[in-house]
């Protein structure tokens, strides 16, 4: 396994302060007990995803995996700190299947607030089933997120969009990415493809402020300038705990640039959409 690098040092910034989601907004963020703004989780989950990629490069890109778990609150101007050591066989990461690590993201308090692992199998990992993922029209007005608007086995709207390398510098800067892999736009980041998971619930139910609290990710092949893409999903499942009610999706994300189609992404994400209080 090659030699896991030291850890990387982060200034969390909160980009999405003027989002529709307002748990980014200090004063709202505040009304749940939070300390301000919440940094969004694809923005953490973009800072984690540095160190599988420093490891593997490009490869980790056709068929490596990640999952987070979001588990404390970060703050813009957080300083973190993103750690990896070697998984071990038997210890539920994915080891033995290839070279994988288990990541935190570690506060300024020294406690994580974030956990998760990555691998690079030997071999690709499949593909959901044809069929499993197909395509959905967004809702004309958007239904209320509740119990019924998600429940498991809704096929959600699928959502579209284009991946332009002129367009790559911004988000690069926005989550202080410097690796040459992605230098220029030259291949997506994973943590500016994790964010259709995202939009797939915000573009499918209205919601009040909601929290991204974790996701599962396969690469199934990496996109480069002019990659037309969609992402078709479902929920998966639909539930309460400690008063708040989660859904979980399962998505797709496809390449279909002519001719034909092309999985790329494979997640499952899991969000908190309606807080309790």
């Amino acid at each position: 396994m090659a030699v896991v690098p030291a850890a990387r040092s982060v200034v969390a910034h909160n980009a999405d302060t003027a989002s529709e989601n307002r748990i980014h907004d200090d004063s709202v963020a505040r009304r749940y007990g939070f300390g301000g703004g919440l940094v969004p989780g694809v923005t953490l989950w973009a800072y984690m995803a540095h160190v599988p990629a420093a490891l593997w490069g490009p490869a980790w890109l056709e068929r490596g995996t990640m999952s987070a778990r979001f588990v404390k609150p970060v703050y813009d101007g957080d300083r973190v700190e993103i750690t990896a050591v070697p998984a071990e066989a038997g210890d539920g990461s994915g080891a033995g299947d290839g070279p994988a690590v288990v990541l935190a993201l570690v506060g300024p308090d020294g406690e994580a607030r974030a956990t998760g692992e990555a691998s690079l199998p030997g071999a690709p990992r499949p593909a959901p089933p044809p069929g499993e993922h197909h395509d959905r029209p967004l809702p004309g007005e958007r239904p209320a997120a509740d119990e019924r608007s998600l429940a498991p086995g809704t096929v959600l709207g699928t959502v579209a969009g284009s991946y332009h390398a002129g367009a790559a510098p911004a988000f690069l800067d926005e989550i202080h990415e410097d690796l040459d892999a992605f230098a220029g736009g030259a291949l997506a980041h994973p943590g500016w493809l994790i964010r259709f998971a995202n939009a797939a619930v915000a573009a499918n139910v209205a919601l009040g402020p909601w929290i991204h609290v974790e996701s599962a990710a396969t690469h199934l092949g990496s996109v480069t300038d002019g990659t037309e893409l969609r992402f078709r999903s479902r929920v998966a499942d639909e539930y309460e705990r400690h008063g708040h009610r989660y859904a979980v999706v399962d998505g797709l994300l496809v390449d279909v640039t002519e001719p034909g189609e092309r999985p790329v992404m494979h997640v499952r994400h899991r969000v908190i959409y309606q807080l309790r209080g």
